[in-house]
Formats: C-alpha cells, sequence, structure tokens
C-alpha cells in the first residue's frame, strides 16, 4: 500500500507541474467569462481541467473523476478525484500572484489525500488522512514535503482569520483578530492548516474548493465545521455543481467560543 501512495504523490507532482508551467505562462494575460453562479471562467481553466482528467484516465483509470469545469455528478466509484484546476480565477485573470491547481483523491466518498500547488507561490501542500477508512496509509500534511501543524496560540488581535468575499457579514465590533481575504477557497484554509492564521470563514464553497484543502487541515491538527450540511461522503449519482457548503475552520476546537456570536449574522 505505501507504493500506492509514493505512486499518487508522484503523479500529482508531475501532472500539476506540467499544468502549473503552462498557466504561469497565461497567468494575467486571459480574459474571464462570469457563470451562472457569478465566478469565472477562462481558458485557461478549461485546458487545465482537460490536462488533468486525461492524466488520471490513463494513470488510474478505474478511478472516478469529478471536477468544476467537466463531470459535476460523483459517480460513486471506489477511488475518486475531485479537481479544481484553477481556483483563484479571478486573481489569475487580475494578476494577483495566490492561485493553484487543487486535486482531492476520495475513498467511498471522504477525501483521504490531498495536494494544492500554488504556482506564483512556489508552495506545494499535501496530506494524508485516513480517518475512519480503514486504509493502510500515512497521516500527516506537508508543505514543500515539510512538516506542518494547525497554530495552538491563544487568539489575540495580532491573529488572523481568512474571509470570503460573501461572509463579509461577520465583521462587527469587537471582532477579536485581524481579517484577511485571500480570494481562494482552499488557501484560506491551507494557511490555517500552516499555522499562518487561527482560522477561514468560506460562506459558499464547492466540494471541488474544499476536497484537497480538506485532507491537510485535518492532518495538520485543525478543526473543520459545516454550518450546514457535511460535505463528506459524497452520494453517488449526486450533481454537486451548485450544492455550496458553508464552512468554518479553526486551529483547534476550543476556538469555536470566540467565533461562534459572529456565525449568526451570516446569510446561509
Amino acid at each position: 500500500m505505501q507504493d500506492f501512495w509514493s505512486e499518487i504523490l508522484d503523479f500529482c507532482v508531475t501532472t500539476t507541474n506540467k499544468v502549473g508551467k503552462q498557466l504561469m505562462l497565461d497567468f494575467g494575460k486571459v480574459q474571464g467569462l462570469e457563470k451562472a453562479d457569478g465566478s469565472l471562467v477562462t481558458q485557461a481553466d478549461k485546458w487545465a481541467d482537460q490536462e488533468i482528467t486525461n492524466a488520471i484516465m490513463k494513470a488510474f483509470p478505474d478511478h472516478g473523476i469529478l471536477s468544476e469545469e467537466n463531470n459535476q455528478v460523483f459517480p460513486g466509484t471506489d477511488w475518486c478525484w475531485v479537481i479544481d484546476p484553477l481556483d483563484g480565477t479571478t486573481n489569475f485573470t487580475r494578476g494577483i500572484p495566490i492561485w493553484g491547481i487543487s486535486l482531492g483523491l476520495l475513498y467511498h466518498g471522504v477525501p483521504v489525500f490531498g495536494y494544492v500547488f500554488m504556482p506564483p507561490l512556489n508552495q506545494v501542500f499535501h496530506g494524508f488522512w485516513g480517518g475512519n477508512s480503514g486504509l493502510e496509509m500515512p497521516t500527516g500534511a506537508f508543505l514543500n514535503h515539510g512538516l506542518i501543524e494547525t497554530s495552538k496560540d491563544p487568539i489575540s488581535g495580532n491573529h488572523f482569520l481568512n474571509l470570503c468575499s460573501r461572509s463579509t457579514a461577520i465583521i462587527q465590533a469587537g471582532f477579536p483578530c485581524k481579517l484577511r481575504m485571500l480570494g481562494v477557497a482552499s488557501y484560506n484554509f491551507l494557511t490555517v492548516a500552516m499555522g499562518a492564521v487561527l482560522g477561514g470563514i468560506e460562506a459558499t464553497p464547492k466540494v471541488w474548493d474544499i476536497a484537497g484543502a480538506w485532507v491537510i487541515l485535518k492532518a495538520a491538527g485543525g478543526t473543520w465545521k459545516s454550518l450546514q450540511d457535511d460535505p463528506f461522503p459524497l452520494l453517488s449519482g449526486v450533481d454537486y455543481g451548485s450544492k455550496s457548503f458553508p464552512t468554518i475552520v479553526l486551529s483547534y476546537e476550543d476556538l469555536i467560543t470566540n467565533f461562534q456570536p459572529f456565525l449568526e449574522n451570516l446569510n446561509l
């Protein structure tokens, strides 16, 4: 089984490096079209999605694929990849260097491996989290192959919490820490995993925004709290194209008491 996980990691390294090189050539040079949900899509998104899909089909023909720009229905296979070929498209089109390629590998509908490559930042995150899967596998979260974990600092006015643009309703007098808005759902959560911030809120993330980061955050010791429906396990035959999973992630469980009063202001 160890050889399997080495193969999975090597595949992600090779595939995202190839796709990332081309995306860097297009970075800040392409125009986006607005989708029905208000987000942007570019030809770069579509190209990257197809390249990753083709690579998975060749390397792992028995694995299912769920992707933002192609198949959005969970096929119910034992193993399934969830692809976000370009997380942070708006940043990408505007020349802001915070965007990435996110991959999650699910077993029976639950992520057990996550990989996120941020080409402009030269940052690679990956993580293993077997949970209750019964799989024989490693555990841990890594940034550029160095072990990472969430911060255990007590909250203060010099710590950060990340927001998305649809969760600004939590900003009220007396908020206990500083706020940041990065524009990339996966990176909002990964900065928690690496110990840079204490928490992150996303009001409307889709499954491809969170599948890779979910594993890495859990493996780093963080707490994931769904504000409506739990995202996992995914259900066979369900179309996840329009389904959002409002979420707060935290460095550790006890922090929820600091933020709970402000979450009531969110219009979910």
